[in-house]
């Protein structure tokens, strides 16, 4: 076991896998308000690589993303950046321009993933469930936004990841007070309807969701410390529903993902009402890789080593140029 929490050994590339992957640059760190999570993912996943035989090695992009790519030292990226410039297309579109292969989704679905206002306007569009919401742009808003919606509210920067800036709410002060702390993390706010109820998320990976995973916390909710600090959040694998309604919520992953252009993996977040109806939140395209980390786990409860789980990512690669 290695000092992120994964099992390593056992899985191997074949020779011919290792020498067309080349050599390969795990991305991480960089300068998002996620720096410290995507240290811990990018040295996880740079451990497992290497664990499978893969020629590989960290580089801690901080500063320009546009010198990485000056005359780089590698053949292909696994993305293991959080955040933005990392997760929202940015460094997506600089490699695609440098005709560099790398992991995950491409430019416009990491654009539209990262923007949770605007990957909830694609899931409502698709006629997909997601709890109803407004934009908030000012705390002048407040009124029309609680004129309009039920409270409690849950307040979140529309483009941060890892629950950062994120607040229930239930009254106009406290709304007021939840804008101004999530306007200090991005200028554009969401505000949707709290669904109270058992939170799942599924990981997909190659098309194909994952064991769900259900998660509960004495936290209000699974906040930036259930995540990636507490040990006494509680994963429950399997997730407690009945095969049907697993079969559909892993059918709402699924098209979560397809109907934002998502490729190769990610994570979807989904509520559960007290009818049973199920609320999609977000999809995460680059999800976190630490030893907290909720797709491991997933893969694991599917006989899917970590190194494997990696491995995979990265062979996808292979397959078709990013344009």
């Amino acid at each position: 076991m290695n000092a992120q929490g994964h099992e390593v050994g056992g899985f191997q590339v074949d020779r011919a896998t290792g020498a067309a992957l080349g050599r390969v640059a795990v991305f991480m760190g960089g300068e998002s308000a996620e720096r410290a999570v995507s240290l811990k993912s990018g040295q996880a996943v740079l451990n497992a690589l290497l664990a499978a035989g893969v020629d590989a090695f960290g580089l801690d992009v901080r500063g320009s993303l546009l010198k990485v790519v000056d005359e780089p030292q590698f053949d292909r990226v696994f993305i293991a950046l959080h955040g933005r410039g990392g997760e929202d297309g940015t460094v997506q579109a600089i490699l695609s321009e440098a005709g560099i292969p790398f992991t995950g989704s491409e430019t416009l679905a990491s654009a539209l993933a990262m923007d949770k206002l605007r990957s909830k306007y694609v899931f409502a569009g698709c006629g997909l469930p997601t709890p109803r919401f407004r934009a908030m742009a000012s705390v002048a808003d407040a009124d029309a936004v609680l004129a309009d919606l039920r409270v409690p509210l849950s307040v979140k920067p529309s483009r941060e990841g890892s629950s950062i800036g994120i607040r229930k709410v239930s009254s106009r002060q406290e709304l007021a007070d939840a804008y101004t702390e999530a306007s200090h993390h991005d200028p554009l706010v969401l505000v949707e309807e709290w669904i109270e109820g058992p939170e799942f998320t599924v990981s997909v990976l190659q098309g194909r969701a994952l064991p769900a995973i259900c998660l509960s916390t004495d936290h209000t909710f699974y906040d930036y410390d259930a995540k990636y600090v507490s040990n006494d959040t509680r994963y429950q694998i399997p997730c407690g529903l009945s095969p049907e309604m697993e079969l559909r919520l892993h059918e709402l992953a699924v098209e979560s993902m397809r109907v934002l252009g998502c490729k190769t993996w990610g994570r979807v977040d989904v509520m559960q009402d007290s009818e049973g109806e199920f609320w999609i939140l977000e999809v995460n395209t680059v999800p976190g890789m630490t030893d907290h980390s909720l797709v491991p786990m997933a893969a694991r409860a599917a006989g899917i080593s970590f190194e494997e789980l990696v491995v995979r990512i990265l062979r996808d690669t292979l397959e078709a140029a990013h344009v």
